[in-house]
């Protein structure tokens, strides 16, 4: 289908490698960085850098700079196409920024074409799960602006449900001290985050055992989800297949849902959570 504008995305959404080949969606790369050495996507395997955070390393990451968002944005234009940037949340990232900055200046130099950036207030297959129903929109013939026009009215009834296991790592990375870490890996707590309105990962509560966690996140979802309409949802994990499958069976049964995607938390996100962590993803009443 020819249309006349690209959506375009980043890759915190955490969606597997090919569903961007396959659906015609450009990427920008977050890079994270490890003993000064840079890398994006998938030049590390998942396996390989969940493997390096269990023995104890600790990457940083990079936001999308503002002249690699202005580089493939320019190259859109060019094509004589408009841009529609469905971003990183600016709660956890500058990277929606630099979009944001690419395009104010490209609006200058290229007049007579429309560039529009979304900051998802999203993460992980959150946005990815909201990436997907825009594609879905795009795909039926709808236009760039009401994609974008949905994706504002409906960001903020993502809800990100999360339980994390290690809670070394949180320490490691500043987020909690190493007394809570060391008194709550005895205990077996595992804490309970969603992300807010503003685009945040905040603690809501904590949960005494590991099953006990992953069967909290469903239940905690049903209340948020209410009567809100769903035919799908999204889990991510990382490097806990098993644990992640076992959540989908346990939401499957619980929403009457049978279309899910489970697939790894990316080492943009995983960098900041840790192995372990388990994510579910669903449109609902509010965050």
């Amino acid at each position: 289908m020819d249309r006349n504008y690209v959506l375009i995305t980043d890759d915190s959404c955490d969606l597997p490698p090919e569903y961007y080949v396959e659906h015609d969606v450009p990427l920008l790369y977050v890079k994270y960085i490890f003993d000064g050495k840079a890398y994006r996507g998938t030049e590390m395997s998942y396996r390989e850098f969940y493997d390096r955070l269990r023995e104890g390393q600790m990457p940083t990451t990079s936001q999308v700079s503002v002249s690699e968002a202005y580089e493939l944005m320019e190259s859109i234009l060019q094509q004589g196409k408009d841009v529609l940037y469905f971003a990183f949340s600016s709660g956890l990232s500058g990277t929606c920024e630099s979009g944001m900055v690419a395009a104010r200046d490209l609006s200058e130099k290229y007049p007579e074409r429309k560039i529009r950036v979304v900051d998802s207030l999203c993460a992980s297959l959150g946005q990815g799960l909201m990436l997907h129903k825009l594609v879905k929109m795009r795909d039926a013939g709808k236009s760039m602006d009401e994609l974008a026009d949905w994706a504002e009215a409906n960001k903020l009834n993502m809800a990100h449900m999360v339980t994390v296991e290690d809670l070394m790592h949180l320490h490691r990375g500043g987020r909690i001290s190493k007394a809570s870490a060391v008194v709550g890996g005895m205990l077996g707590i595992k804490p309970m985050i969603h992300m807010n309105n503003e685009g945040k990962l905040i603690n809501i509560g904590k949960v005494r055992g590991r099953k006990a966690s992953l069967e909290a996140i469903v239940e905690r979802m049903a209340e948020l989800v209410g009567n809100t309409p769903n035919d799908e949802f999204f889990i991510c994990h990382s490097d806990a297949y098993d644990e992640a499958e076992y959540v989908a069976k346990l939401a499957s049964k619980r929403f009457g849902i049978k279309d899910y995607l489970v697939h790894y938390i990316g080492p943009v996100i995983g960098t900041h959570t840790g192995p372990g962590t388990i994510s579910l993803f669903m449109m609902a009443e509010h965050r």
